[in-house]
């Protein structure tokens, strides 16, 4: 399995090979093995645990003794990372980074902020002292799939054999001096083509004991927001405070259809199209031009297309020549191809 799909994957793992895993970092790091291994269905059942609050059997988590995050995964990785960068140099490693992990750092980093994010806003709604304490025990977590970018880097590196073996098989774990917690991969991922989270009927991550999370590109939004997008109207639009949902609810609609049932007015045309203006309470005006397809479909109609353009837009031409990076005085229709 590569990397971006160890990341991205979902469902059950493999507990004997993960336990097996954890095991073998704590000897890596020098260290006698965890007496206990418990399995939690999310990164938020692993944080409760920790809390004090008993799993679903009704049993609470022994004393766990101090973190050792430090010596199974810091210290190994930084060794290994300084071994590979003496050997290719500045220059050598920098490029490594780019072709092995950089990328897909890029997409994973944003969910782990998510989850964590989750995590505090379910567990210590406008408590910031609880806030500040879970987000100290989140720190003791090792990421397992979510540290692929890093791995995929350090794929040779026998000193993270068991960081790996963990890694491909399971979720976020918090290894401590007697104890060792290990969560479950979640139960569904939905992301857009930009790699963000996105779902428009549902959780766009959900976990096996009901933690989820809900976005639209990436926008973290309520479950129930989403439910209601179905039966949208302009006025429930227009009616809505938030600017960042109120633009979800648009695209959902669609700009084009809005305009169209809003009884919205035209602020300019001319040969390229017509420019609209929506005026947004508390947020930028949305503006689009509706230009026509210069080539027929097959049964010889022209298709219309609705073009977001930024708000200083002023005439339907700056609008179009935008579209194509040029300005309106550079846009020349009649050399378009």
């Amino acid at each position: 399995m590569s990397w971006r799909a160890v990341a991205a994957a979902t469902g059950p793992g493999d507990r004997a090979r993960a336990e097996a895993g954890v095991r073998v970092a704590y000897r890596r790091a020098g260290l006698r093995e965890p007496e206990r291994i418990v399995w939690a269905r999310s990164p938020l059942e692993a944080v409760r645990l920790l809390s004090g609050v008993p799993a679903e059997d009704g049993e609470s988590l022994p004393p766990t003794g101090a973190s050792v995050r430090d010596a199974v995964r810091n210290r190994p990785v930084a060794a290994e990372r300084a071994l590979l960068h003496s050997r290719l140099g500045p220059m050598g490693w920098s490029d490594h980074w780019r072709t092995a992990g950089a990328d897909l750092w890029e997409t994973t980093r944003p969910l782990v902020d998510r989850v964590r994010t989750g995590m505090v806003e379910a567990l210590a709604p406008g408590d910031r002292k609880e806030e500040t304490r879970i987000r100290l025990l989140l720190l003791d977590a090792v990421l397992g799939q979510h540290e692929a970018a890093w791995l995929s880097a350090l794929d040779t590196a026998p000193g993270l054999d068991g960081l790996t073996e963990v890694a491909r098989t399971a979720g976020w774990w918090w290894p401590y001096e007697n104890v060792a917690i290990i969560t479950e991969r979640p139960t569904q991922l939905h992301r857009d083509e930009a790699g963000r989270l996105d779902r428009g009927d549902g959780p766009a991550l959900a976990y096996s004991d009901g933690f989820a999370l809900h976005a639209w590109r990436g926008l973290p939004v309520p479950g129930e927001f989403l439910d209601s997008l179905d039966t949208l109207t302009p006025e429930q639009i227009r009616n809505e405070e938030n600017a960042e949902l109120r633009r979800v609810m648009l695209e959902y609609y669609g700009y084009d259809r809005y305009l169209e049932e809003s009884g919205a007015k035209p602020v300019h045309r001319d040969e390229t199209g017509i420019l609209w203006r929506i005026t947004l309470p508390g947020d930028e005006d949305a503006v689009m031009v509706e230009v026509v397809n210069s080539t027929p479909e097959p049964d010889g109609t022209s298709r219309t297309y609705w073009l977001r353009v930024p708000p200083t837009t002023r005439t339907a031409r700056e609008g179009v020549a935008w579209t194509f990076g040029l300005s309106a005085e550079e846009y020349d229709p009649l050399r378009q191809t």
